[in-house]
């Protein structure tokens, strides 16, 4: 496995910011790694790249413990931390060249200017970090973590700042480094995980909430519910009461998204009210629910627990 993490703590005084969690990446592998603000996904990647000694717990790259050899480790790994640190006066090849030279690459020429047509740095190439915009800034950032061509890829909100249509650019940079390496990313974009990743890890008050194939996820979160379009303005209390029914969300005008512990008897029901009521029914099937919803839905169930 590329990436293990076992039993991993951070605690801050009687804080602890993250509690016990376990997760492993194998090569090949892009996982989105998603959490509300605060909820341990830096904490997390700090302690992966050797920048943050957990209070207890192991975390491994490549088979090598990182708080017993984080030399080793940040060789084969590249971070781009959510506050992207640049020495912003230094030339864009200046700086890669610098970085180039830490991790003692040869041909570092060579490999500067590969990097900069990678991450579509090469209009900007000859100007100042410093005359960057935020979007470019990102990408000299990207091309840090990369330029060592490391096994195992970090990335902290890797698209901030990032107009649409870079979006799409560093997208397509990460899914093509990822196909051989082991990238972790975290990002509150959640369309950029749909896009990208086909397994989540989902990170809340500093444990694990869910982790599992992105289909898997949909399919286990999806199952109990149902949307219910109507043509016209029906009298919730007509059939909110229904025994069959756990939970109900208006999504707009005349629909409505509804759960239950047995979603055909809940169907059932609706449709022998709406022929009893002469309601003017449009549809009422199985819900494919974005990741956005099952997100908030997630997190907000275990805040409410």
């Amino acid at each position: 496995m590329s990436i293990e993490v076992k039993g991993l703590s951070k605690l801050y005084g009687e804080q602890k910011a993250i509690d016990q969690i376990s997760f492993s990446l194998q090569q090949g592998e892009i996982v989105g790694f998603l959490g509300p603000n605060g909820a341990g996904k830096s904490t997390t990647m700090k302690i992966l790249t050797g920048c943050l000694k957990p209070s207890s717990g192991k975390a491994f790259i490549n088979g090598i413990e990182v708080n017993e050899h984080p030399f080793k480790t940040k060789k084969i790994t590249g971070y781009l931390p959510e506050s992207n640190p640049l020495y912003v006066d230094m030339y864009i090849r200046e700086y890669l060249s610098f970085i180039a030279d830490i991790h003692q690459i040869p041909n570092k020429k060579k490999e500067v200017e590969e990097i900069i047509d990678v991450v579509k740095l090469r209009p900007e190439a000859n100007k100042k970090i410093s005359q960057l915009s935020k979007g470019f800034k990102q990408r000299v950032g990207l091309a840090a973590a990369l330029i060592h061509k490391p096994a195992v890829l970090i990335l902290d909100e890797p698209t901030t700042g990032l107009d649409p249509n870079q979006i799409v650019e560093i997208r397509e940079v990460i899914k093509t480094y990822g196909k051989n390496r082991s990238v972790l990313f975290s990002t509150h974009i959640l369309q950029e995980v749909e896009a990208i990743c086909d397994r989540v890890i989902i990170i809340h008050e500093g444990k694990i909430i869910a982790d599992s194939l992105l289909s898997h996820l949909r399919n286990q979160q999806t199952a109990n519910f149902i949307k219910l379009s109507l043509r016209e303005n029906v009298e919730e209390g007509e059939w909110q009461a229904l025994a069959a029914m756990k939970s109900c969300r208006r999504i707009s005008e005349f629909e409505w998204e509804l759960e239950a512990d047995d979603p055909e008897t809940l169907k059932k029901q609706l449709l022998s009210l709406s022929l009893q009521n002469n309601w003017n029914l449009v549809s009422l099937q199985s819900e494919s629910r974005s990741l956005e919803n099952i997100f908030r839905d997630l997190t907000k169930s275990v805040n409410n627990e």
